[in-house]
């Protein structure tokens, strides 16, 4: 394969990426299907495979087991916009015994990259703490056994901090800041004007490229957010893997990264890989709780009986807004809609075949309406109702719900998460449980969720499970407001779900100091960690724990220890 000319195509604008089960790739596929070309494959039967805008609906043909909402991969946004003291880690690394401070630990993000050149990442002699680099979005040295981007090694990150113009020589940089400021708040060195959780662990930092062009227009995300890929944050977490392995050293995984995309069940393919590798052996990950709690953004219900009509209503702020929403129903029932527009336009009862997709113009109204079934999804069996309203007029669009076939009847709806819809789109009746967004909803990843602790209550905007599984969902909480940390043009502040997600990252490399490096527990892996981590919450009198809001209560990684009996 001549990779220069592979990464040309995938980066293309008109490549779009599908992620399939192993199996469907028989012998000779590629020969009988030239317009499909094969990425890389993953652990638990995934594969990544390309083609161009032209050919999807072949693809869809091709692969008998496309008939998923998440083989098209979905679209994550960041979920951001310390207290360690609060969380027992500051306790962990100035106890005389136990003295943490994730020497010979990794800290990995999946994320918008780092600021390589700031003090938070450097040594005393002013060497660097990042052990490598993959940059998906420059061209030219892609890491072995991957077919795009660039990776910079600690050495070539050294010779850059040596010279007088460090991007001439490694020119990666953070233009968003999300990715520096969560690794500095898991691992910032003291000489970075704020210490980390983890000071003393070095880092691997991956930089997503954005989302396909296809995928913005597909899941109707503004052009101008930042959007990223399941397929590259699946080969994100796979490349720190990779890497960790080579380093010989085990490693802490943040994934500040959201969606509500999917049926928030745990499988979806990048729940269903997560899953896979939770349970290696030195693997540690974390996952955003989200920031959707109060964002009318979800909404639900249950249909009775066959023939029932019940209504989803949706108010638009303004006129000219494009709207994405899916509805999810179990695979015992059967549901189709009609529309009703804000003007009173009527759309009749859409009949549910899967894999069509319905378009009409309405004739008074500037809108076009497209809705698709699909069933039954792969993995679930469930049915997905995609529904998309092109220039949506200002008002109230009723989306009322055909019980064709009920015995179960339960069924649940969500638009995109915050940022990637105006604000004034919402569901009149929202439901905020059940608001955790993906990969959050991994029934493997350590979810968490946010609180403040000035006050030690739960952040406003930090999701509630439970998730569809049905599971419990966050895990835990910890701080996440108004957290201090670096970003690429000096220090600050952030508040959301991704910012206690590095807390707790960080919080599970020290684990691994003491599990792993130490020789305390050579078995730790995300699972254990997990119920170590969630055995040692800070729980409050009167609240019954586990809950959908708290999961089992504030991270207190002394009191984890101290559980432990290792003091």
């Amino acid at each position: 394969m001549d990779i220069p000319t592979f990464e040309n195509y995938i980066k293309h604008p008109d490549t779009v990426p599908f992620i399939v089960r192993s199996e469907t790739i028989l012998d000779g596929f590629f020969d009988e299907h030239p317009y499909i070309r094969l990425g890389k494959s993953f652990s638990g039967g995934n594969t990544i495979i390309y083609t161009d805008r032209t050919h999807i609906k072949d693809v869809l043909s091709s692969v008998a087991t496309i008939q998923a909402s998440c083989i098209h991969p979905p679209v994550f946004g960041l979920m951001g916009t310390v207290d360690l003291a609060a969380s027992g880690i500051t306790q962990v690394q100035n106890h005389p015994v136990l003295d943490l401070r994730g020497s010979g630990v990794l800290l990995g993000f999946v994320d918008t990259g780092i600021d390589y050149t700031l003090d938070a990442f450097r040594y005393e002699d002013g060497s660097s703490k990042i052990a490598a680099i993959w940059d998906q979005s420059i061209s030219g040295n892609a890491p072995e056994g991957y077919f795009y981007g660039s990776q910079y090694t600690n050495d070539d990150i050294n010779t850059a901090l040596q010279s007088g113009n460090p991007l001439d020589i490694v020119p990666h940089t953070d233009t968003v800041g999300h990715g520096t400021f969560l690794a500095s708040v898991a691992g910032s060195r003291e000489g970075g004007g704020y210490k980390g959780a983890a000071p003393d662990a070095e880092i691997i930092a991956v930089k997503l490229k954005r989302a396909q062009p296809f995928s913005y227009e597909f899941y109707l995300v503004p052009s101008e957010k930042n959007a990223y890929g399941a397929d590259d944050i699946m080969m994100g977490i796979q490349y720190i893997i990779d890497t960790a392995r080579l380093l010989n050293r085990p490693v802490a995984i943040c994934i500040g990264l959201g969606t509500n995309i999917g049926g928030h069940n745990g499988l979806c393919v990048l729940e269903d890989y997560i899953t896979n590798i939770a349970g290696n052996t030195g693997v540690a990950i974390c996952a955003a709780a989200g920031n959707e709690s109060q964002a009318a953004h979800h909404t639900m219900g249950q249909l009775t009986d066959s023939g029932e009509l019940q209504d989803i209503n949706l108010r638009v702020g303004a006129t000219g807004q494009d709207i994405y929403m899916e509805i999810w129903n179990y695979a015992i029932d059967r549901i189709s809609i009609s529309i009703r527009s804000p003007s009173g336009e009527n759309i009749a009862r859409i009949p549910a075949r899967s894999n069509e997709t319905f378009t009409h113009p309405l004739l008074l109204e500037p809108a076009r309406v497209e809705v698709s079934y699909y069933f039954p999804v792969l993995r679930s069996g469930e049915q997905l109702t995609r529904l998309r309203i092109y220039n949506a007029t200002q008002g109230i669009w009723n989306i009322t719900l055909h019980g064709d076939s009920i015995l179960d009847g339960r069924y649940h709806a969500w638009l995109p998460i915050t940022g990637f819809i105006d604000s004034s789109i919402q569901f009149l009746t929202p439901f905020p449980n059940y608001t955790i967004t993906a990969p959050g909803t991994a029934p493997s990843a350590v979810t968490c969720g946010a609180y403040n602790t000035q006050n030690n209550s739960l952040a406003p905007t930090s999701s509630w499970g439970p998730t569809r599984m049905p599971s419990l969902a966050p895990d835990l909480v910890a701080p996440g407001i108004n957290v201090s940390g670096s970003f690429p043009y000096g220090h600050g502040s952030m508040s959301g779900t991704s910012v206690s997600t590095a807390v707790t990252t960080g919080a599970c490399a020290l684990m691994l100091q003491w599990g792993i490096v130490n020789g305390n527990d050579p078995s730790y892996n995300t699972f254990r960690i997990r119920a170590q981590l969630t055995a040692g919450c800070d729980r409050d009198a009167g609240i019954q724990y586990p809950n959908n809001k708290w999961g089992y209560g504030r991270l207190n990684l002394m009191r984890t220890f101290k559980m432990l009996r290792v003091v």
